[in-house]
């Protein structure tokens, strides 16, 4: 085994490090959650994104999807989150991690009627998730092609959902 071939052929390292303090405000509240970009495709050079994503109580999150050029990892970092793995529903806590190589079917939700569950979703490489973050909710409530065509647009294919 070894490491890639190299991507930085300079002499010396340089000073391009990003930093994201703990009490920078998320970038999108909605119903009672909200998701941080942690590293998005655009400070990562499109290595990967990461994204803090709190939901409250009851959340669904989205259905059945697979995507076809993004893995997808979910690492629990506090309260209670369905995950489903293709197969099966699993409830993770805190420190649990699932991982989704790509055309992997998978899905999330807050099945808690009473308390919020925050996670972690690494995309890689790293796509420009954002715009899909921004807009999901209002495309879903237009529904219909327009919907369909956004999720294409953002490498998100959607199927029927499992039996509990």
């Amino acid at each position: 085994m070894s490491y890639p071939e190299p991507r930085y052929h300079k002499a010396q390292g340089e000073v391009n490090a990003v930093f994201r303090p703990v009490g920078a405000k998320p970038e999108i509240q909605s119903g009672g959650g909200h998701t941080k970009y942690l590293a998005t495709h655009e400070t990562t050079g499109g290595e990967f994104g990461l994204y803090e994503v709190e939901m409250a109580p009851g959340s669904p999150g989205p259905s059945t999807h697979f995507h076809r050029t993004i893995s997808e990892s979910f690492y629990v970092l506090d309260g209670e989150v369905g995950l489903y793995d293709g197969d099966k529903w699993i409830t993770a806590t805190a420190g649990d991690f699932l991982y989704v190589p790509v055309g992997g079917l998978h899905a999330f939700r807050n099945d808690s009627a009473d308390d919020p569950a925050r996670m972690l979703l690494l995309f890689a490489p790293g796509a420009p998730r954002e715009e899909y973050f921004e807009q999901v909710a209002e495309m879903s409530r237009r529904g219909g092609q327009e919907l369909e065509d956004f999720r294409i647009r953002h490498d998100s294919y959607f199927v029927d959902e499992p039996k509990e």
